[in-house]
C-alpha cells in the first residue's frame, strides 16, 4: 500500500468528526462548526461556478512554463485551458474553504503562490474584498488567464505579479509589510515548500493563518508538513487531507489534528 493510501485510510478511520462532535478545543470547535460547515448560499459561490464551467469548456490552448515539480496529470506544456481547469484548479469545496476562511478571519493582507487560472484567488479575494490580496503566477500565459477570471468574478483587490517564485515572493514581503493570510499552493517539493515556509514566517502575526495545499502530493510534502507542524512557532495545525491549515496564536496549546472535511 503507497503512503498516500495509508494516509487516506488513516484519515477517514481515524479523523475529528466533520460536526465537531467530542472536540474540546474551543478555537477548532468554532472553526469546525463556524468555518467549515458554513453551508450559507454565497452570491460569490454560484458566480464563480459560472466562471469556472466557462474554462471547463474553454477550447483555448496555451503554453504553460512550469516551474515547480511538475504534473501528474499533464505530459507536455502544451495545454488546454479546459484540462487546466479540471485538473489543477481548486475543488469547489475547497475553494469554498478559502472563501470562507477569508471571510470569517478577515485578513488584511493574503498572499497567494500560484494563481493558476486564478479561481482559488477569486475564492480567497472575495471572501474578504477589503483585504490586499497579491498572488504569484511563474507562467506569463495562465497569468493572463487568471486577469480575465478576476475580472469576470469582480475580485477588484487582487494584484497578480508574474515571474519565479524565488524572485517575487522577497519583494512581496516589501509591499505587504505582514501576512494576514498565505496560500501555498505552488512547487509542490519539500525543499521549495521549507523554503517558503521560513521566508515566511518573518512576516507573520499572532492571526496570521497559512494554508499549505496538497500536503499529501507525495513523501516529500508529507515530509515537509511533518516539519512545518514541529516549528516552535506553530501552535495548532489542521489535516484535512487536502489542505493543511497552520495557526500561531500564542494562547494555543500546541496540538495537531487531523479533521474530516
Amino acid at each position: 500500500m503507497s503512503n498516500l493510501l495509508f494516509h487516506k485510510l488513516n484519515y477517514f478511520l481515524f479523523s475529528k468528526h466533520k460536526k465537531g462532535f467530542n472536540i474540546h478545543s474551543p478555537f477548532l470547535f468554532d472553526l469546525i462548526t463556524l468555518v467549515f460547515n458554513d453551508s450559507s448560499d454565497k452570491v460569490s459561490y454560484r458566480k464563480l461556478d459560472l466562471i469556472r464551467k466557462e474554462l471547463l469548456q474553454s477550447n483555448k490552448v496555451i503554453t504553460v512554463k512550469d516551474f515547480g515539480s511538475g504534473s501528474k496529470k499533464f505530459s507536455s506544456n502544451i495545454r488546454k485551458v479546459s484540462e487546466i481547469a479540471k485538473y489543477s484548479s481548486v475543488q469547489k469545496k475547497y475553494g469554498k474553504l478559502l472563501f470562507n476562511l477569508t471571510s470569517y478571519y478577515k485578513p488584511k493582507t493574503v498572499l497567494e503562490l500560484g494563481t493558476s487560472l486564478g479561481i482559488s484567488t477569486s475564492y480567497l479575494a472575495l471572501g474578504n474584498p477589503e483585504a490586499r490580496v497579491v498572488s504569484i503566477e511563474g507562467c506569463s500565459e495562465t497569468a493572463k488567464i487568471a486577469q480575465e477570471t478576476l475580472a469576470l468574478a469582480g475580485a477588484n483587490n487582487v494584484m497578480i505579479v508574474n515571474g519565479p517564485f524565488e524572485e517575487i515572493l522577497p519583494l512581496s514581503f516589501f509591499d505587504l509589510r505582514t501576512l494576514g493570510f498565505m496560500f501555498f499552493d505552488g512547487n509542490h517539493t519539500k525543499e521549495a515548500t521549507l523554503n517558503y515556509f521560513e521566508q515566511c514566517l518573518h512576516y507573520i502575526s499572532n492571526d496570521t493563518i497559512f494554508v499549505f495545499d496538497d500536503i499529501h502530493w507525495s513523501e516529500s510534502m508529507e515530509e515537509a508538513w511533518e516539519m512545518i507542524k514541529k516549528n516552535n512557532k506553530v501552535t495548532l495545525t489542521v489535516d484535512i487531507l487536502q489542505f493543511g491549515i497552520v495557526f500561531f496564536h500564542k494562547e494555543l496549546s500546541k496540538q495537531d489534528f487531523e479533521v474530516r472535511y
